[in-house]
Parts: structure tokens; C-alpha cells; sequence
């Protein structure tokens, strides 16, 4: 099942049901005004929520309507949570190594996780608005899952159950003020822009073989400026599953319905594969010829992301947006 988010003027949107093809969509009000209400009330919503699936895809269903990606929220334009791992270690060291920091080797076997701002999230073909060029504006292809409610402590074996849906993310950061903010000991803030998401999140069958292990095994393809930038291995060098980075975020507090979870910038160790971000780019630049030569992003800069088949089908449709400035209203 595929669900998107559709803009009705209200801040939470109106939940639709996707054809496989993300052509056509039918609206889902009857069973459910808004994911996060799905989401809330998985349990008796998700069959009827199936059923209107396979309706729409048989081409019965009453009311479809085609479906246009440039009318679409975040799958949840707010949500209660929104955290993000660091699944890909070699992404880690890479940009850690770019700022002159030396990486513990608890890395390995502790993933990182930061909690992201999740009160404004932007959709799919939304601008990336930044006030300042030399931010270092730099985007991050990955890939996210939402859970239903978790319970404290629970196991990452237990955790697969409550992955209901994925979908991909552009988790944009600002590069030149994250070392500033991390030697305050605090983490991240100014340097984490809104992120963006894909038109739909998508039930984990839709993956078929695809999903294994708690991860997805297809490649992430990049586009900056209408020219490939990388397209690794989502399902190589993903050292924590998604069950992983969801028991790690529950060691200590209940995850409520609609909790986000990233799986961090995908990245392979095979640097032919390419990169899902600038930095890590620039590192690899750095290490080859002594310099860092790909800029990061200026304003009127494109960036696509999207996640194939192998047969080349678009899986969450495209995330893919323009850099603009941001002028204050005075």
C-alpha cells in the first residue's frame, strides 16, 4: 500500500490512498482524516485501508483522481517525533574526517542518533528556503521508517513489527555551522533545517524481496542540477538495521504512533557508487587530490532524489526541490 499526503489548506492535510504506479489516488477520508490518525489507530484502520488499496489498483475504486506529485505534503507535514541514526558508519567517518574530528570506534557498534525538528516538515516539491549562501548548504538522501506506538526497552527483533511504513527524506543540513554547534557539546539545531520527504510512504510488502533484514535493498539515486551525483547500495553498508535504530531510540522512553526514524546519509564504502551528500563528496575529494572541488549548494540548485526498481519504477515517488533565499517579511 502507498498513502500520500494531500494539501487541503489545512496543516495536517488529507490522507489518500496511491496506485503502485503513483498514478491515480483515492481519498481515504471515510476510514481515516489524516495519516497521524491512521497511524493512531493502526490496528483497526489497516485492513480497511488495504482493501481501498486493492480496489484502486484493480481500477475501482469511486472517486480516484490522478495523482499529482506537486500537490502533496510530508506524508505527516508535522509529526510527534523525528529522530536520525547513523546506519551508514562510512558516512560518519568520512564527514567527521572533514571537520578534523577522529571517530570513536563505539561508532561500530553504538549508532549516533540526534532528534531532528519535527513540527514543520516539508513536502516533496518544496523549496529549500535558507537565508544565507555561505551556510554551506548541503542535502542528505535517506531513507525513513514510522512506527506505530513502542514500548520502552523493546528488542530490535520485536521492533520490526512496528515499522507500518517508509518513505525517503532529504535531511538538509548546513555545513559550515555544524562544528560550532557540536564544540558547544549540544548537538544539533541552527544547522538542521526543515526536512523534506517523498509524496508517499509505503507499507514495507510493497518492497517485496527488496526488504530483508530490516533494510531495503535498492539503490538511492541523487541528482544535483539535473546530473547524477550517486546512487549507493541502500541494503550494503547499512551496519544498523531499521529494528537497530528503533530499539536504540526506545532504550529509554515510549515511542508514540507516528515516531519518524532515519537511517542517516546512505553511503557505500565503494566510493564508484557515489555519494547521497556534498560533504561527503568533498571528503573523498580531499582525500584523492589534497582538496575539496564540488561546492555546496547555491540558490536556484536542484536536487532529486528517488529510489528505483530494478526494473526502473519509481518506488516513493521523487523528492525534488530548488534551493531559494530566504527574504524576511518586514
Amino acid at each position: 500500500m502507498k498513502v500520500a499526503t494531500i494539501n487541503n489548506g489545512t496543516r495536517d492535510g488529507c490522507l489518500f490512498v496511491v496506485d503502485k504506479g503513483l498514478n491515480f489516488a483515492v481519498e481515504a477520508r471515510d476510514i481515516a482524516a489524516t495519516l497521524q490518525q491512521a497511524l493512531d489507530n493502526w490496528e483497526d484502520v489497516e485492513v480497511s485501508l488495504l482493501k481501498l488499496s486493492e480496489t484502486l489498483n484493480q481500477g475501482q475504486a469511486k472517486g480516484a483522481v490522478p495523482f499529482n506529485e506537486l500537490s502533496v505534503a510530508a506524508p505527516l507535514p508535522r509529526a510527534y517525533q523525528w529522530v536520525d541514526g547513523s546506519a551508514y558508519v562510512t558516512h560518519v567517518e568520512l564527514v567527521r574526517k572533514a571537520r578534523g574530528a577522529e571517530m570513536p570506534a563505539s561508532f561500530w557498534t553504538d549508532p549516533l542518533m540526534y532528534q531532528g525538528g519535527s513540527d514543520i516538515l516539508l513536502g516533496a516539491r518544496d523549496p529549500i528556503i535558507v537565508a544565507d549562501e555561505s551556510w554551506g548548504i548541503d542535502f542528505e538522501a535517506e531513507i525513513v521508517v514510522i512506527t506505530d506506538d513502542v514500548a520502552m526497552g523493546v528488542s530490535a527483533s520485536e521492533a520490526l513489527s512496528h515499522i507500518k511504513l517508509l518513505a525517503l527524506v532529504n535531511d538538509v543540513s548546513l555545513r559550515n555551522l555544524i562544528p560550532g554547534e557540536l564544540a558547544k557539546g549540544f548537538g544539533f539545531y541552527q544547522s538542521k533545517p526543515a526536512s523534506s520527504f517523498s509524496p508517499v510512504a509505503i507499507t514495507p510488502d510493497e518492497l517485496g524481496q527488496a526488504w530483508q533484514g530490516g533494510r531495503v535493498h535498492l539503490p538511492l539515486c541523487s541528482t544535483l542540477n539535473g546530473t547524477a551525483f550517486g546512487a549507493p547500495e541502500a541494503g550494503t553498508d547499512m551496519i544498523f538495521s531499521f529494528p537497530d535504530l528503533i530499539a536504540h531510540a526506545a532504550k529509554t522512553r515510549f515511542l508514540g504512533a507516528g515516531t519518524i526514524v532515519g537511517s542517516g546519509t546512505v553511503a557505500n564504502a565503494d566510493s564508484t557508487k557515489g555519494s547521497s551528500c556534498i560533504a561527503e563528496r568533498r571528503m573523498r575529494e580531499i582525500i584523492e587530490t589534497g582538496q575539496a572541488k564540488t561546492d555546496f549548494m547555491k540558490f536556484g540548485d536542484q536536487i532529486r532524489i528517488e529510489m528505483l526498481t530494478r526494473q526502473g519504477e519509481s518506488v516513493f515517488g521523487a523528492i525534488d526541490q530548488k534551493v531559494n533565499q530566504y527574504h524576511p517579511e518586514k
